[in-house]
């Protein structure tokens, strides 16, 4: 990262500016703009999220906010309703409420006199899901949209219900969000009343996963601001962006080939990062790129924002299998959007190969299989966070439990780009199963590096919105839609399908273990190919030297801790991953504040006992200011199953110094939907 000093526009910040909500509520924001503003004003441009602008976010804000600032505009990053120093209560995500905050933050902002009436948003993550979100609702001064590391998709393209089948990264996010949802305002900002609004905030929570477990189908609550359900709702243009080792890696391709507007995409190797702050890398000058998109909507700037091609994405190299990487090798590749110059490609399954059109098959078989509850220990999270070591380990740990179908060793060089897909005929011995297709790049020394995956709850083959369990014996028709994906496999490697009917704990399993029978006759796999292009070494450096202001300045109080741990035990067969993601304690200077942070997810099971998956996420949140200040917030969520139904046992307690000021807890149990 090359930083900054001097930028076009001197600029100036407003730490905490309170904007007023229709209904009496006080939204916080932080303001970064041109002193020039004053007099000449400027577009405005919005970072809206729940992410605790003060504290928690404001190193990476300060990083990239007064970047943008410096190019000419007023950057405006605002708490969520019930987050941060902002007024209200947060009980779920992405709510009609939260969405209309969001259109009266932009009414204000167009109103400001150093605001020449555009404005823009732009985020990652909950923030690039809100701007996508409220430009579907069309609010008069947006013009355009910077986003990254989103869906366009709530129910199945998100950390709920991946295929329908239900991800523990469902119980991961509802606990990182019971924990910040909890969390008080600062009462160097707020003054006395920062006790009674947490008190609110404690009183009005539950845990998040409740909400979650009582949608188990595709139905209205899903499709609310799911923007997949009316792509010509969005009038803006957008500039989207991703990685391949996030778990958003599906949504751009999608919003390019559907929305009708001015777009651009962007795919790199990165995990759930901003592009500019991209791991793996390499990095790139993603902010270079966000300021010449608001120059060209925002202010009409004949500047060459929408010259190139519509996706630039990463073809990424063959890597040995690891957990994690400081950088993947590969080039940047160009296309259009969808590509007329990507072939699929079946490859028919037989007897454990793979044989493309050009091979004769090997006679099909039917195969059958029954994979123990251990495949998926080594599958790594669903979306990588770049918090070594949540990427995949080596497939041979996984596919001894797996139907496996592989190529030849490959004659030549192989890449594809865009979304596999795995068309399937099969038949089950019970009502509810699940199938996880594996895709991978198997070396001649035999290590397997999984290259994308993807996961079918069967009962949703027709649909997400109306289950259909299995009638067992019967043969089904079913398509596994795998994650996107830019991959160069080398000659002399091998194309491996691995497929699965348990992939825990990425996954929770069915309710018992399953018998699988795969009719080969009828099943493929779908490449999307892509031929090498002319034109590839001129896109392969289209990016600048990412840059950004430089950081605020903090200090390490207590050392941070990262963790992933499986283990098992051979007397009781129990297996546990345990995964811990404690930042330490950093002391923030420019406000004097200590702030802790510390998570901790286990997932246990014993033997091929179905009903044994549990999950289980505890968030500790601390905040301290010399003896002034001095609270707690702990909060525990546990997730447990057996055949027809998921428990949910939560407490939260929060602590002024070490005294326990709240305290509450949560038993419900919630029936499986043929999940």
């Amino acid at each position: 990262m090359r930083y900054v000093d001097n930028l076009p526009h001197a600029t100036k910040e407003e730490e905490n500016v309170r904007i007023p909500m229709s209904d009496g509520i006080h939204l916080s924001a932080r303001v970064w703009r041109p002193v020039s503003s004053d007099g000449t004003p400027v577009p405005a441009v919005l970072e809206y999220i729940p992410y605790r602008k003060r504290d928690l976010s404001s190193v990476r804000d300060s990083i990239h906010h007064p970047y943008i600032a410096g190019h000419g505009y007023a950057c405006v990053r605002v708490d969520l309703r019930g987050t941060g120093d902002s007024e209200g209560v947060l009980t779920d995500e992405y709510l009609e409420r939260e969405q209309a905050d969001a259109e009266e933050v932009l009414a204000w902002l167009a109103e400001q006199p150093w605001c020449d009436g555009s404005t823009g948003m732009m985020g990652i993550s909950w923030g690039a899901f809100a701007a996508l979100q409220v430009a579907a609702r069309r609010p008069p001064s947006l013009k355009a949209i910077v986003i990254s590391s989103f869906t366009d998709d709530r129910y199945a393209d998100d950390m709920h219900y991946m295929g329908g089948a239900l991800l523990s990264d469902n119980l991961g996010e509802a606990g990182t969000m019971f924990a910040y949802s909890t969390c008080p305002p600062d009462p160097a900002t707020v003054g006395d009343a920062w006790r009674e609004m947490w008190h609110e905030r404690l009183e009005a929570v539950e845990p998040w996963v409740l909400n979650w477990l009582r949608h188990q189908r595709r139905d209205d609550y899903w499709r609310h601001a799911s923007v997949c359900e009316d792509y010509a709702a969005v009038r803006t243009p957008v500039l989207a962006s991703s990685g391949w080792a996030d778990g958003y890696s599906n949504a751009v391709t999608r919003l390019l080939g559907r929305l009708d507007v001015p777009r651009r995409g962007l795919i790199g190797p990165w995990s759930h990062k901003y592009p500019h702050l991209g791991e793996p890398g390499p990095a790139i000058g993603y902010l270079q790129e966000v300021v010449r998109w608001w120059d060209h909507w925002l202010k009409g700037a004949d500047n060459g924002a929408m010259d190139g091609p519509m996706l630039r994405a990463w073809m990424q190299e063959s890597v040995p299998p690891s957990t994690s990487y400081e950088e993947r090798p590969g080039r940047w590749v160009g296309e259009s959007w969808p590509s007329d110059h990507i072939e699929e490609t079946a490859y028919q399954l037989g007897a454990g190969r793979l044989s493309s059109p050009a091979e004769k098959a090997r006679p099909p078989e039917r195969a059958g299989i029954q994979s123990p509850l251990s495949v998926g220990q080594f599958a790594g999270k669903w979306a990588s966070y770049n918090a070594p070591p949540d990427l995949p380990y080596d497939q041979r740990e996984e596919d001894g439990g797996s139907l496996v179908y592989e190529t030849e060793p490959l004659a030549e060089r192989l890449e594809i780009l865009g979304t596999p897909r795995v068309e399937l005929e099969v038949s089950a011995d019970r009502p509810v199963a699940m199938v996880a297709a594996r895709i991978s790049d198997v070396a001649p020394d035999g290590r397997a590096t999984r290259v994308t995956y993807g996961i079918l709850n069967l009962t949703r083959r027709d649909g997400t919105d109306e289950p259909s369990v299995l009638e067992p014996g019967e043969r089904y028709r079913a398509v596994v839609d795998l994650n996107g994906v830019a991959q160069a496999f080398p000659p002399g490697h091998r194309v491996r399908l691995s497929l699965s009917t348990s992939y825990w704990p990425l996954a929770w399993p069915p309710p018992c273990p399953t018998q699988l029978t795969v009719h080969e006759e009828s099943c493929r796999v779908v490449l999307p190919v892509r031929p090498a292009a002319d034109d590839d070494a001129a896109t392969s450096s289209p990016f600048e030297t990412p840059e950004g202001t430089r950081p605020l300045t903090t200090r390490s109080v207590t050392p941070p801790e990262e963790r992933w741990e499986v283990t098992r035990d051979l007397v009781d067969y129990g297996s546990t991953l345990e995964i811990v993601k404690d930042r330490g304690t950093i002391h923030f200077d420019a406000i004097d504040l200590d702030v802790g942070c510390r998570a901790v997810e286990k997932y246990t099971s014993t033997a091929d006992d179905f009903t044994s998956p549990a999950g289980e996420s505890t968030w500790t949140m601390r905040f301290r200011r010399d003896d002034s200040w001095d609270v707690r917030v702990v909060t525990s969520t546990t997730l447990r199953c057996d055949a027809t139904s998921f428990q949910v046992n939560a407490t939260l307690d929060a602590y002024e110094a070490d005294r326990r000021v709240f305290s509450r807890t949560w038993n419900e149990t919630l029936p499986r939907d043929a999940l």
